[in-house]
């Protein structure tokens, strides 16, 4: 017995030694490499880079050891490490050999941090979360109420709008969610009933500044008239307002709009350069709401969605109706979304190039309109009549009534359990005795202080919104228990992946347990990013992944990029990116397509941006299709389409600082340090390739600068031959009249040695030696995003994980997410 019993105690004997053994070898291999090729920059004096390798120690016990380990992993794979310059360096053996041993350092040490990453703070709904959170809920659309206009800026931690950690509630914006919470409820649920009523208008269509004395001598304001797109520089003709009904509807409600329309002058024989439009595409007509309270009627307000669009006819005016719901006090307004660019600027073109067309003499200011309008062609839309009927009847007393209370509505004898079936729908989980006690209470005590057994319901419904366990992603889960529970699973996948509340196949998963199961959790992961609403997790993660919601934020001048604005631009480039992630996501199509593609998905405002043959063929009407780009090598992949390179400038010109940070942070996950404080910044150059490039070289011949230029630049030089809206270019701007526009040399070296000539090369470089890069942070971004925290060392162990099993499936993109939803860091909190 006694020999039996010392037989494992030899054999762990001889495993510790042979542990003792390895990790000798590999501490010799390691500190060997750092002496010879890299203590000499990074020791405790130098720490070039903010990065010091003299402490670092084996075997790994340290959080900071750890985040060493994959930085000098990184660094060494990319050969990026020891410079090219460096007097000393390391073959190819030495390098395999040195990531080896610290792969294995870090394999060893796993078990050491399993236990120690990072939690997710309790977090508040996002400003978008909770509209379309409001919006299912309630059965109907929200933003005509416009509920988080007033709301302080969302704040965002490396672009991310889901971080609880930044996601704060100040008392300002309580104050907000009540006030939102009141006009939901009493607009939707509290508005009086009234019998539909009719208005018909036919004349005084008055509308302003330079407008009103031209309608007068030319319509006798009998016409309302629409001259260009919405939101122009100088805003002479972009709404349409209807003067005799300002004070707008008298209840929210659905209602009937008939407008008597003809589009005018569309076969204009003025030059069509004069208004910036494709007058081969007819005219459209759509309807946004107004306020007269909430700023000037004829300008762009803070709350204006789209509520209907239609094609204007040429020939002879017709009868458009549309059915819209408007708020109480809204207006309709009609707007002129392809119209021409600026109709002032218009004016004065068409009074300065066709002066001799006109009887009498052109007003001096050059913007009078009126001789125009009675004699010559001017390109608009005019409408003759306008006929509003409503508030509409609706079923059983609308969606509203419906969502909140039931298909058979509001029922004084069932009032609680009504609150109570909604308040676990608001709660997204089954209500406890605390829950059911305060709406009990809520609405008991409304009732005693003699409001109606309705109003009470609505004062409850109120509290229900105003409630912690609404407005945050707040956790059921037993406190001694690592992993989510099916409650807080469920809306943990659903804000992530729907941007809204679990649906009821997903809370009936969470209600049998079943979602706890990996392979369920899979199932009904992979059902919600086959449906049209996981659009809701593409946009939000787009918008944070590569910072979309920014576009527009910093707009070019529009003297120079008029199709920016006149063709509305920055909505077709944000179509681009999430329908091609749709497509890869549909396919599982291989995530290296992000960094290189031979196709893309365009409408006919980006071909003619691309300069593609599907212009020619193209209409607005044909939205957007899936493209060849084997003949563009100048495009293909997120680093050639037009979104990501004008959020990556900044909006006047170009640098290959700034787009060289976005590519090493965004698309490689690699943020660089901020520049030292003593070192000025460099001021954007638009002078051409060989200034830029002597200013960046003089600037990095400086050594605080040059350990991070070495590895920016490069990222930004492949992308020079875009301007700062993303259209293609082989010269810069010329500096001056005479001067010859300087040549863009697009070539560069990557620290690790590969070169390029130009873009297309550029990207083949990322494709070969940086694929591993990008999916892996591809895969930090997605758990980022639907955890809301930000990825920490000792989450790279699964990640690993995830990525070699992304990497057997070939990079497909629905694998990844499917992982990423699946994995320990998503289900844990």
């Amino acid at each position: 017995m006694k020999k039996r019993a010392t037989i494992p105690a030899i054999l762990i004997a001889l495993t510790a030694s042979f542990s003792i053994a390895e990790e000798d070898a590999r501490e010799k291999i390691v500190f060997q490499f750092l002496g010879n090729y890299c203590l000499e920059c990074h020791d405790t004096n130098a720490e070039e880079g903010e990065r010091e390798f003299e402490t670092f120690d084996l075997p790994l016990t340290t959080v900071a050891d750890l985040i060493s380990a994959d930085e000098i992993i990184d660094q060494v794979t990319l050969k990026e490490m020891p410079p090219k310059d460096a007097d000393a360096k390391p073959n190819d053996d030495e390098r395999i050999a040195v990531v080896r041993a610290l792969r294995e350092s870090i394999d060893v040490a796993r078990g050491n941090f399993k236990n120690t990453g990072g939690r997710t703070v309790i977090r508040r709904l996002s400003n978008r979360e909770y509209e379309n959170t409001l919006e299912i809920l309630f059965g109907r659309r929200v933003d005509t109420l416009g509920l988080t206009a007033d709301f302080p800026k969302e704040k965002t931690s490396h672009h991310m709008d889901t971080i609880g950690e930044s996601l704060v509630t100040s008392g300002f914006l309580l104050d907000q969610y009540f006030q939102a919470a009141h006009r939901l409820v009493e607009s939707r649920l509290g508005k009086p009933k009234m019998e539909p009523k009719s208005w018909h208008f036919t004349k005084n269509f008055v509308q302003y500044e330079e407008l009103t004395g031209s309608h007068k001598s030319a319509f006798k304001n009998e016409f309302l008239a629409l001259y260009e797109q919405p939101n122009t520089d100088t805003r002479q003709g972009g709404y349409g307002h209807i003067e005799d009904f300002l004070e707008g509807v008298p209840v929210s409600g659905l209602y009937d709009i008939e407008v008597h329309v003809q589009a005018k002058h569309r076969d204009t024989h003025y030059d069509p350069a004069i208004f910036g439009i494709d007058f081969s595409e007819p005219f459209q007509l759509a309807v946004v709401p107004g306020d007269v309270t909430k700023g000037h009627i004829h300008y762009p307000q803070a709350i204006e969605p789209i509520l209907a669009k239609t094609i204007v006819p040429d020939d002879k005016p017709e009868w458009k109706k549309f059915r819209v719901w408007l708020e109480k006090g809204q207006t309709p307004r009609f707007i002129f979304p392809n119209g021409p660019y600026e109709s002032r600027a218009s004016v004065i073109q068409v009074n300065k190039r066709y002066k001799d067309e006109f009887e009498g003499k052109v007003s001096s200011s050059g913007v009078g309109r009126a001789h125009i309008l009675k004699q010559g062609a001017l390109p608009h839309i005019k409408i003759g009549e306008i006929k509003i009927a409503g508030p509409q009847p609706e079923e059983k007393g609308g969606k509203e009534e419906q969502a909140v209370f039931g298909k058979d509505g509001f029922k004084e004898k069932r009032a609680l359990d009504q609150l109570y079936a909604f308040g676990a729908r608001a709660f997204r989980r089954p209500l406890e005795g605390a829950d059911k006690d305060r709406i009990r209470k809520t609405y008991e005590k409304r009732i005693s202080e003699k409001a109606s057994p309705r109003q009470a319901a609505l004062d409850t419904v109120k509290m229900i919104l105003c409630s912690p366990s609404f407005l945050y992603l707040s956790e059921v889960t037993d406190e001694a228990n690592e992993a989510l529970g099916p409650y807080d699973l469920a809306s943990r996948l659903s804000y992530a992946l729907l941007a809204g509340p679990p649906d009821p196949a997903l809370l009936q998963a969470a209600a049998d347990g079943s979602l706890t199961k990996p392979e369920k959790l899979r199932a009904e992961a992979k059902r919600i990013l086959g449906s049209e609403e996981s659009f809701g997790f593409i946009n939000g993660f787009l918008d944070s992944w590569l910072n979309l919601r920014e576009l527009g934020q910093m707009p070019p001048p529009r003297e120079r990029n008029r199709a920016f604005y006149a063709e509305d631009l920055p909505t077709s480039m944000k179509q681009e990116a999430r329908l091609f992630f749709r497509h890869l996501l549909d396919e599982n199509g291989s995530v290296t397509d992000f960094l290189d593609a031979d196709y893309t998905f365009v409408d006919k405002k980006l071909a003619k941006l691309y300069q593609l043959p599907e212009k020619e063929k193209l209409r607005l009407a044909d939205g957007f299709e899936k493209v060849s780009l084997k003949n563009t090598p100048q495009r293909g992949g997120l680093l050639g389409m037009a979104g990501v390179l004008t959020v990556s400038a900044n909006g006047v010109e170009t640098s290959p600082v700034t787009r060289g940070v976005f590519v090493s942070e965004n698309i490689l996950g690699i943020p660089p340090p901020p520049p030292p404080d003593e070192v000025p910044a460099i001021d954007a150059d638009t002078r051409g390739a060989t200034t830029i490039r002597e200013k960046l070289a003089k600037h990095s011949s400086d050594k605080n600068c040059a350990e991070c230029h070495r590895k920016i630049d490069p990222l930004g030089f492949g992308l020079e031959t875009f301007d700062p809206i993303g259209q293609w270019r082989s010269n810069y701007p010329s500096p001056g009249k005479g001067v010859p526009a300087p040549k863009i040399d697009p070539s560069g070296e990557f620290p690790s040695g590969e070169t390029f000539a130009d873009f297309s090369a550029f990207k083949q470089v990322l494709l070969e030696s940086r694929r591993e890069i990008f999916t892996e942070n591809l895969i930090k971004q997605i758990l980022t995003y639907a955890t809301g925290r930000h990825m920490e060392p000792v989450d790279d162990y699964e990640i690993g994980d995830i990525l070699k099993r992304v990497k057997e499936d070939n990079y497909g993109l629905e694998t990844l997410v499917l992982e990423c939803m699946t994995s320990e860091i998503f289900r844990t909190r």
